[in-house]
Formats: C-alpha cells, structure tokens, sequence
C-alpha cells in the first residue's frame, strides 16, 4: 500500500484526497512527524491550501512554482516498538547530506538564530527544502567555495506549463535574456534574489548558484512576516511562499521529518541523486481546456449569427473549413556562451592616493558570460564622479576599454586632485540591462611629517607695534620637502595648545579685524610658508604661536610683547660745566 501511495506521488498527483492519503501512510510507517497546521492544506480553499494551479501567477512564490523533485524518503521500520530514532539500512543512503551542502545549512541556522531568533529555524527544513528543489546541489557537486559546477538552471518560465514570468535580470543569473528561470541549489527565480540575496561566503558577491548564499537566503525567506517556524501553521506557510503547491508541502515535510530523525555527513559529489520531477500544471489556453495541446473542433461556429466560416481549403466529405491559425516563429535563443552573465571585481584593492598624486591601484573588472565563463570583447565605460578633481591619465573624466580574453578590462591609472575627499568610480557593460560595478575612492590631504622655523631670531614687538620680522617654517615629509601641504596657525596659553589664547597677538583678517587662528595657509613648492604680518596688542607678556600640519607635526613658537628700554640722560665729564640754556629777554 505504501509503495503504491508512493509511485502516486511520484507522478504528480495532487488531490487532497491522495495526497492526505500518503501521509497517513508515512505517519504510520515512518513514527511521528510534524503535522500540517489545521487549515493550511486540505481545506477546501485553494487560496489557503495552496493549491497547484494554471494560472500563470507565481502568487510571489520563490521559486515561481517552478517543477521540483518529488521523491519521498524511504520508509522508516522501527527497531522495536515504540522506538523510531534509528534509521534502518535501506534509508542511509538518502540520509547523507554531502559535506558542503550540511555546513551550509547549519551556517545558515546559526546566523539567523543570532539575527532573528524567534523565527526559530531549523536547519533540517534548508536540507528539506534542499532536497526537493535541487537534490543537494545535484548530490553536492560544488566547488571549493560552494559554488554549484555547472551552474542549475530550471526551465524557462514562459507559461507552457509553468508561470509565465518575462526576462526580470537581462540574463545574468539564468543566462536567459527572455524568460526568467529559477537558480541554484535553492532555486531562486532573478526577480526574489534580487531582493533575498545574501553573501554569506563573505566574497563580495550574492550568488543564487553558491549553496551559503543561497541557504541564507533561503533562511531569511522562509523567516519573512515574523514567522515563528517552530509552529506547524507558520512552517506550513512558508513552505507554501517557496512554492504554492500542497504537494510540495507534502513533500518537504516529509523530507524534514526524515531528516529530523538523523542524517550524516558524506564527501561532496556523493549525495543520492533525486529521479522523478513534478509533473507541471499546463496553462490554460484559449477556448478552455489545460491541456498541452488544443484539439480543434471539427465544425467552427461562425464568428456571428448566420455568418459563415472563412474560406479554406475543403477537408475530405466536404462540410466547412478554416484557415490554420499561423504560429509566430520562434525566436532563436541566443547561445550562453554569447549572453552577458555578470560584472564583477577583478581584485581592484582599496583605492586611497595623496592629493596631487597617483593612484597605485587601478579599477579593474571581470565580464561572465551566462554559464559564467569570462566574456572577451565586452565594452566597459569607466567614469570618475565627485569634487576632488580626480581624473584617468589623460585628464579625461570617461573612458572605455574591451575585456580580453580572460574577461577583464583594465582602467587607466587615476591622477588625485588637490581637494581632499571621496569619489566614486564606476563601469557599466552590457546593452539593455547593463550591469554596474561602483567603487569608492578616497583623496586625502597633502601631509607633512615635521615642521620647524627655518631661522632661530627672537621675535619681539613693543605693544601696539607689528612684529618687525617674520615668521617662515618648513615642512617636510621623510626628510623631503612637503609642497602643498595645509597649515593651521593658531595664538595659544599651552604648548599643546588646549586653550585658544584670546589676547596678545594676532592677525589680520580681509577685514583688518583682529584674528588669532588662520586656516587655508599651504606650504609652496619647497615646502615653506610665511606667515602674514603678527600684530601686538597693548598686553606685555610671552606667547606662543602653534603651527601643525595635516599628518600631525607641529611646532610652537615664542612671541614675546613688551615695551622698549628708556635710555637715561647722560652725565657730563668730570670738569665740563651745563652750558645754561638761553634765556629770553
């Protein structure tokens, strides 16, 4: 009875009645599983049991209800009554999960348990779900990194017994310019990876075809509206988002109660490979009928009351004829191998240079073709956006450069501005739905690592006077001369200068007002500065004048204000006399 229920599901069947049938049957053979939440399935309603349906809408499904496999795990015989937590011989096989695709599914628990735990995820439902839409990543075929080797692929979703969903990603996921396709090991469609993607391999990149970006995502997914996994109704619910089909949910709890039960680690390459697909719903065509093809009636009825059939060639007993209904042609696709794929980072570093100076790294990408292989020849525009003054050699803001044939294209070296600041860099490739790539760059200040005076004169001035010599530094950055480099003076009390000093000198501002802090001051090409003239105000005392650099070197120096000495009379010598001065008459 079993093994019959089981070849029912196997080819696609979707009543309730069957469906509620097999897993009465595996409750009783395999011990207790988690059960459907009351109402979620079988009940009636389409809408809220999710019924599989024709109507070309994915219903926001991840998968756009794309076909799945719909083998069952084995059946499970207790050891011994009452005792299920065994698996027996003939289940081993299903309950290994290759090593790649288990360390992704446990990932994929233990960070949303730290960023949403009281969804409560179990990472047995990723392996569930793993399962049915990709058989493990085909059995764990994945690179070193987790990437699926070949790429997986659905078929096209252009409503020929699937949803019908148009091109959402220009083909850079599923290499298909014309329909959307679901992807990866947890078959994704472009459109809900666009907003579910995850980089959990932390290479930068979210990509659907890498099993722990992919299981993250599917994770957070199965998450979404605050769902609590831990309870039958909201499991049944998000199982139900990943694809609208109570026998889908059917299969995946079935999954999950078997994996629950015990699984083991096995080699990549070595999963059990899944072998029955879903029979998919066709859509409906005009005229009625879901079949995959119409059957023209024999007597056409004429378009109007006592009107007559178009003319056509008489068919065999005479009666009426119609004109064949011509097909459109089909458009050819065009190869993967010629579909631009991606954009990607060809390992440009940080880009960071001294204003004035060039940048060492250069902005460099990587174009794939929709089977991600490199694409040579792809025209890729880069262009310098922001306010330092930035510019590829050449002076120009724009320039483009064709991917060779490893698919990379290679930017011009950048030349910094003199302004300080960020900037973005950012290339485009591809017609249609072009791919971008920004970066960001950072243009920081001229820096000096020493400044000093370059004479060692005692600067005085009597109050109310200018300080009759002035004050030149020099500044220098490893011992060489640091040219544009921005200076602050400032009048301060302490040598570290804590406290502004709001009397004794100053400077002059356009205005002739009194100022005791300058900014703007730049060194010249040989690295020195003089100050603007120093005013004394009716204050004696000793100051100090504090000058650093951008890159942190400074140097303070003394000013001291104080009145001139009077000169006392001269006595006369010994034996002169005062000649009195004259008198008036």
């Amino acid at each position: 009875m079993a093994a019959h229920i089981r070849r029912r599901l196997r080819k696609g069947a979707t009543t309730t009645a069957v469906a509620a049938a097999a897993v009465a049957a595996l409750a009783a053979s395999q011990a207790p599983a988690a059960t459907l939440a009351d109402g979620s399935a079988g009940s009636g309603d389409p809408k809220a049991a999710g019924e599989d349906t024709a109507s070309g809408e994915t219903d926001g499904a991840a998968t756009g209800n794309s076909p799945y496999y719909t083998d069952l795990p084995p059946l499970v015989t207790p050891d011994k009554p009452g005792s299920s937590s065994n698996l027996p011989a003939a289940g081993r096989a299903e309950a290994g999960i290759p090593a790649s695709i288990l360390a992704a599914y446990k990932q994929a628990e233990r960070t949303v348990a730290t960023t949403d735990p009281s969804c409560r995820l179990p990472w047995q439902l990723l392996a569930a779900i793993g399962k049915v839409e990709s058989g493990q990543a085909r059995g764990g075929r994945v690179d070193a990194n987790g990437t699926a080797s070949p790429r997986i692929l659905g078929p096209a979703l252009n409503g020929q017994g699937f949803a019908l969903i148009k091109d959402t990603d220009g083909g850079a996921y599923d290499g298909d310019a014309v329909h959307d396709r679901a992807v990866g090991p947890m078959q994704f469609i472009p459109s809900t990876w666009a907003s579910w993607g995850q980089d959990a391999n932390g290479d930068g990149r979210k990509d659907p075809n890498n099993i722990y970006d992919a299981a993250l995502a599917a994770g957070r997914y199965l998450c979404a509206n605050d769902r609590d996994l831990a309870l039958a109704a909201d499991l049944d619910q998000a199982v139900l988002s990943y694809n609208r089909s109570t026998e889908y949910l059917r299969t995946v709890r079935s999954w999950f109660s078997y994996y629950q039960r015990g699984t083991h680690e096995i080699p990549d390459g070595t999963g059990t490979l899944p072998s029955t697909p879903s029979t998919p719903t066709p859509s409906p065509r005009p005229g009625g009928g879901s079949g995959s093809s119409a059957t023209p009636s024999p007597n056409p009825s004429p378009s109007k009351p006592g009107g007559k059939p178009s003319p056509g060639p008489s068919k065999p007993g005479g009666g009426g004829s119609t004109s064949p209904t011509p097909k459109p042609p089909t458009p050819k696709p065009t190869p993967p191998s010629e579909t631009f794929g991606s954009l990607e980072n060809a390992g440009t570093g940080p880009l960071r240079a001294t204003a004035g100076q060039e940048f060492d790294e250069r902005v460099s990408v990587l174009a794939r073709n929709a089977v991600g292989a490199p694409l040579a020849k792809v025209p890729v525009t880069f262009t310098v956006t922001g306010g330092t003054g930035t510019l590829f050699a050449g002076g120009k803001k724009t320039v483009t450069v064709r991917t060779g044939t490893d698919g990379t294209a290679t930017a011009p070296k950048l030349q910094a501005g003199e302004k300080a600041g960020e900037f973005t860099v950012t290339a485009v490739a591809g017609t249609g739905r072009p791919r971008t790539l920004t970066y960001a760059a950072t243009v920081t200040a001229r820096q000096a690592d020493a400044i000093a005076r370059t004479d060692e004169k005692a600067l005085v001035a009597a109050p109310g006077e200018k300080f009759a010599d002035a004050v030149t530094v020099k500044a220098t950055y490893k011992d060489a001369a640091a040219a544009g480099v921005a200076v602050t003076a400032t009048m301060v009390k302490d040598p570290l200068g804590v406290i502004d000093n709001d009397k004794g000198p100053y400077f002059k501002d356009a205005k002739g007002k009194p100022v005791r802090t300058l900014t703007a001051l730049t060194t010249d090409a040989d690295g020195q500065l003089r100050l603007p003239e120093i005013f004394a105000d009716d204050n004696e005392g000793t100051y100090l004048l504090r000058l650093t650099t951008e890159g942190g070197a400074s140097v303070v120096i003394k000013l001291t204000v104080e009145a001139p000495e009077e000169t006392a009379p001269e006595e006369p010598a010994p034996g002169e006399t005062e000649t009195p001065a004259a008198t008036k008459p």
